[in-house]
């Protein structure tokens, strides 16, 4: 799932770093409100903004470990999540913080897992290898996931006490957000690091160990520190936030959802809003970059406790519950679905999503986001041009600026016109940003275009009878970008359709569907819609890298932490296409996701579907196009090469988000 190598998460931005950023911050935070009153040591607050006055190295260091409300490893006793806590040393003289806290299940390291099978034989099982053999890896091969915890292992014990000074946490939170008056902490889920329990994907008992958290911090949940005594956080004013990116900002959304008392403010980047949603989405679908990935996988990947053994049984379970023979929705992706209970939440939400993610893709953040507005949760969006990346380095004094602010106005009730501006901040195809009130984009409309007989994508129905096109699979040997070139050029493995070079630009904002008439004969079910972008261009690509000519320091450093990091700017690619969208149907599921119909061979269907939500701009002169294929080698199950598609074309459509 989510997941933390290198560059996908915000644990690399330990390279992040200096220049003078306060003066810009200061500049522009909005006007000045009273600080908090009373005796002993309290926040600084000026120009309506936590003042850096508290020391990162003098701060308190503390471990302890949660008793929660769930027994997922099934021993009789509850499941524990240890958590590790860096707060301003005045919390001792009686100085009250807010937390923010960071969930996850790869502080204590990872493990070598194969993946699944993705090529599948003609009775649709993925074939048998020689009795006591490894099953081969597919796609990239095994998901190996780094340890991020550095200074401190996640599951050491003992009487030694490391001093804060010499504990270094991944990320930012803690230089910036410390000298600021908050207690930064790191939580391990459940079945990893120093928890006990099994990690189980999304489940509810991983949703419920990192809500326990926050009831600790409000005097709910008991606690015992790495030498047994009780701990309570007399130093909490309960007020606490979640954030985190990919799995990690998968869990703020999970615990936001249960309602919990004292969750004030959520950040999730590029995190999972529902599970089906990223193995599955009308089939039996990879998260880009791990094909041949599931729930089951991810699991045995970041179980990291310290006893190994337990959670066997639980981890069969999952290989057994995840149903990796259909793209159904079943009772476990359903309680895995954060969306169907959006309307408990009772936390400030600030979204983040990059726009060429092909991980976390985008209807995570589209879906979640229109959710939060049926319901009228206070929220923000940030959409940038990266993939599965943190927009800090990106856009460092703005990012940390409107960070800033939103937990002042959530955890310290600052009246800093945080819900004030535009809702929606939005990083355009040349690396500018702009602001808008809602997402898609407000006056967006539907425009649909006709799939000709001749190749061509028209507002016009094609004249005369029906024809009628085919297609033969080759996804399984043959990649989409492959199959997308020169659209101009007949290929047995696809099926094009392009308008004209476009008389103006055209920006998409929000869900392209494509509807069509369609039969099936062969092994494989899947039909795959292409949305591509064909003009000579430098375009962004889903990486970015550092500039190191810029380093910026965002806060203060400690041994082995120096508060700086280099910027990092968009990798591009200049090249004659590029896949804006695509989406994916199982025509077993044409009916419903929640269970599959036959196909009968050479019988024609109506089929709709979505794509990925998008925000784009096809610019003038250059052609949009539609290709529509059977197998996405990098994303589907791959069946065995021959299955032939028919279209009626004619009948075909795609209908298109266009703003004004």
């Amino acid at each position: 799932m989510a997941r933390p190598p290198g560059t996908r998460t915000p644990h690399a931005l330990r390279a992040l770093g200096v220049a003078a950023l306060a003066a810009a911050l200061v500049a522009a935070a909005p006007a000045p409100s009273p600080g908090a009153a009373g005796e002993g040591p309290g926040l600084r607050i000026e120009g309506r903004a936590t003042q850096p006055v508290f020391s990162r190295a003098d701060a308190v260091y503390q471990q302890v470990d949660i008793e929660t409300a769930t027994d997922s490893d099934e021993d009789g006793r509850p499941d524990t999540v240890r958590m590790r806590i860096l707060r301003p040393r005045e919390t001792g003289a009686g100085l009250k913080v807010a937390t923010i806290v960071e969930a996850s299940p790869y502080w204590g390291g990872g493990n070598d897992v194969p993946f699944h099978e993705v090529d599948v034989e003609e009775d649709g099982l993925p074939p048998n290898p020689p009795p006591g053999s490894p099953r081969p890896p597919a796609g990239k091969g095994h998901r190996g996931l780094p340890g991020l915890f550095q200074g401190v292992d996640s599951r050491a014990g003992g009487t030694g006490a490391p001093t804060a000074a010499s504990v270094v946490f991944p990320g930012y939170t803690d230089n910036y957000f410390l000298p600021r008056g908050y207690a930064v902490a790191q939580l391990d889920s459940v079945g990893t690091g120093g928890s006990t329990g099994c990690p189980v994907s999304g489940g509810r008992a991983e949703t419920l160990g990192a809500k326990a958290a926050v009831d600790w911090l409000n005097g709910r949940a008991r606690a015992r520190d790495l030498q047994g005594r009780p701990a309570v956080a007399t130093w909490s004013t309960g007020k606490t936030a979640l954030m985190g990116i990919s799995y990690n900002g998968t869990l703020p959304t999970a615990v936001a959802t249960t309602g919990v008392e004292g969750l004030r403010a959520i950040v999730p980047i590029s995190g999972i809003s529902s599970w089906y949603d990223y193995y599955r989405a009308g089939g039996v679908v990879a998260p880009g970059g791990y094909q041949g990935e599931d729930a089951d996988i991810l699991a045995r990947g970041v179980y990291s406790r310290a006893d190994r053994d337990v959670c066997a049984p639980v981890l069969d379970r999952l290989t057994a519950n995840q149903g990796r023979e259909s793209g159904d929705y079943t009772a476990f992706w359903r309680e895995r679905d954060y969306l169907k209970d959006v309307g408990s939440i009772k936390a400030g939400v600030f979204l983040v999503q990059g726009l060429n993610d092909w991980n976390v893709k985008t209807r995570h953040a589209g879906r979640l986001w229109q959710a939060l507005e049926e319901h009228d949760v206070p929220r923000t969006l940030w959409l940038h041009q990266a993939g599965h990346s943190n927009p800090m380095p990106l856009r460092m004094e703005q990012w940390l600026g409107r960070l800033h602010q939103w937990f002042d106005f959530w955890l310290y009730d600052l009246d800093n016109g945080a819900l004030d501006a535009p809702r929606v901040e939005l990083e355009r195809a040349d690396f500018s940003w702009s602001r808008q009130s809602g997402w898609p984009a407000p006056g967006t409309r539907d425009l649909t275009l006709r799939m000709r007989p001749d190749g061509g994508l028209s507002r016009l129905p094609a004249a005369g009878p029906p024809t009628r096109r085919t297609l033969t699979d080759t996804g399984r040997t043959v990649r989409a970008e492959q199959l997308v070139t020169a659209p101009d050029t007949p290929h047995p493995g696809r099926l094009a359709h392009t308008t004209g070079p476009l008389a103006a630009d055209l920006r998409i904002s929000g869900t392209p569907t494509v509807s069509l008439r369609a039969s099936l004969e062969g092994t494989s079910p899947y039909l795959t819609a292409l949305l591509v972008d064909y003009g000579r261009d430098t375009r962004a690509t889903a990486g970015t890298e550092a500039d190191t000519s810029q380093l910026v320091c965002y806060g203060e450093g400690v041994p082995g932490d120096t508060g700086c990091a280099h910027r990092t700017r968009h990798r591009t690619e200049t090249a004659d296409f590029k896949i804006v969208t695509r989406g994916w149907l199982d025509v077993r599921n044409r009916d419903s996701l929640r269970w599959q119909s036959p196909v009968v061979e050479g019988r024609e269907y109506r089929l709709t579907w979505e794509m990925q939500p998008q925000d784009y701009v096809f610019k003038k002169g250059h052609r949009l196009g539609v290709v529509l294929i059977s197998t996405d080698h990098d994303y589907t199950l791959r069946h065995p090469v021959g299955t032939r598609v028919t279209t009626r074309s004619g009948s075909g459509s795609v209908t298109l988000p266009v703003s004004p």
